[in-house]
Formats: structure tokens, sequence, C-alpha cells
């Protein structure tokens, strides 16, 4: 009953499916792990970051380029206020507001983005608080440029006047007439009574979008493992009825017939055995009558 399993069909089948099910344990596995490494690096920013606020401030050109290691870093940067821009679409605590972003000029000429401080609500020009005058040293973490949609960074395009979506060179540079820093700072306590804005993790660093999407891939990849299971189960049994129904002689349309057949039968059976015991029933006496 069985030989069905050394048919040429068969054995392409059986191939299928021996192949494909290590193959998808293994990128299941590869997903978890990629979600896993996400959790860990995520673990390990957060305590750099602790480290970070604990050791002493280096020069801005000691830390770049960056990379992980250095995001989140202490820098101490010695320059002039220049241009300044309002960031919209910030949240702090679950309250909408925007980031102030001056422009720190340096002695080489070109400028560091600095985020003075947080304010709740729209933008406002009029409510920010004017940057200090003169030659200034600031003092905070320094940052990775921003990509737009991502990290919860806006990605419209078209921002008023005074007002950009992201910080980074490549988009402060269509801005202001000078060479900015691909980094920039946020104080570690706000400029004029502002909120500081915390350290943030730079990109595929932590538990965002992409962590959780490597755990449903996870998901994906070992459910395919059991519908790949299912349906050869699903095809073996087919099959076996099939070779069972050969056995005894019958066509496919025959087999089909005879099931068809059967199932009139029971059900004519069960329609006599109802209208038996309705007859039964009738032909009984009633208590009255008796």
């Amino acid at each position: 009953m069985y030989r069905f399993l050394l048919t040429p069909r068969w054995w392409g089948i059986n191939v299928f499916v021996v192949l494909a099910i290590p193959f998808c344990i293994f990128m299941g596995s590869w997903q978890l792990g990629r979600f896993e490494d996400r959790v860990q690096d995520h673990e390990t920013v957060a305590t750099q970051h602790e480290e970070a606020r604990r050791d002493a401030p280096r020069a801005l050109d000691e830390l770049l380029p960056l990379d992980k290691s250095t995001v989140g870093k202490q820098t101490t940067v010695t320059g002039r206020y220049d241009d300044q821009l309002l960031v919209p679409e910030r949240k702090l605590d679950d309250r909408e507001g925007y980031y102030v972003l001056t422009l720190l000029r340096t002695d080489d000429g070109r400028a560091l983005p600095v985020v003075r401080g947080w304010l709740p609500g729209a933008p406002d020009p009029a409510k920010v608080p004017a940057p200090p005058a003169g030659e200034v040293t600031v003092t905070g973490a320094l940052q990775a440029p921003e990509s737009p949609g991502s990290n919860g960074v806006s990605g419209r395009s078209g921002w008023p006047a005074g007002q950009t979506g992201s910080i980074s060179a490549a988009t402060l540079l269509n801005l202001v007439p000078y060479d900015v820093y691909d980094a920039w700072v946020t104080l570690n306590s706000g400029d004029s009574g502002m909120r500081a804005v915390p350290v943030s993790e730079p990109q595929n660093s932590g538990l965002d979008l992409k962590a959780f999407q490597n755990l449903g891939y996870t998901a994906e990849w070992f459910a395919f493992v059991g519908f790949v299971i299912f349906m050869w189960f699903r095809l073996l049994r087919r099959e076996v009825e099939l070779a069972r129904d050969a056995q005894l002689g019958l066509t496919v349309e025959e087999a089909q017939d005879a099931d068809a057949a059967k199932a009139g039968t029971e059900a004519a059976e069960a329609d006599a055995e109802s209208a038996g015991e309705e007859t039964e029933r009738a032909a009984r006496p009633s208590p009255s009558n008796a």
C-alpha cells in the first residue's frame, strides 16, 4: 500500500520536506538570534549611557567619527552660538513638544548642532529663550545623526522656515551657509529653564520595530515547519486512501460514487428509522382513550 512513496513524485515531495524543515528551523533560529542580539545591544547601550555620564568629558575630535561605542559619551566644545532652529513633533514624558536646536560655531569654522532643551506645545519662536551671547563652552552627550522616518523622527518634508524634522549634517547643510558636524550634542542640563533632552539610543541597537519584526519572523518560520508537516501528512493520507480504493478495484470516480451511495444509504436508513418511530408513537393509544 505504501509503495507509492517510492515513485518519482513522492521522492520529490519527500526531498522537499526533508530540506524545508531544517531550513525553516535554521531561519527561525537565526531570526531569534537577531532579536536576542538587539535585546543585548539595548541592555549594553543603557549600561554605556549610565557609565558615560560618570566619565570625564572628552574633546569632540577624540570621539569622531561616531560609532556605537562613542554615542552617548560626554564631550565638551567651545564656540559661539549662531543660527537657531526648532525641531517639532518631539515627545518627552508622553507630552508633545519640540527641541530647541542651536548651531555652535567652533574655531575651525564648522558648527556643532546643540539641542539646548525641550519645550512643550507647538513650535513658537517667541517662547524660545535666546542663546547666550559670546564664547561659551558646552558639555553634553554626543548623539548620532538622525534619519527621517526612524526612531521616532518625523518623515515628512516641507517644514516652515526656522524648523527642521531631523538633526543631521545632510539636512542642516541645506539650511545654514557653513559646514556642520555629522553629529549633535544634547546638553546635560536644559539651557535657560528648558528641559534637558535625554540621550537617545543609536539606530538598530534597541527594542525598536525592527527587533519585534525579527521576533515575528521567528514565529512565521516555525509556523511554516508545522504547515509543511501538516501538508505532508495530508497528502500521505490521501494517497493511502487512493491506494486502498485501487486494491478494491475502484477508480477515483467509482470510489466517489461509492462514498456518495454509502452516505445516501445511511441517510435513507436514518430517515426510515425516524419515520418508524413516528408511526409507532402515532399507533400508541393516548392516555385519554385508555
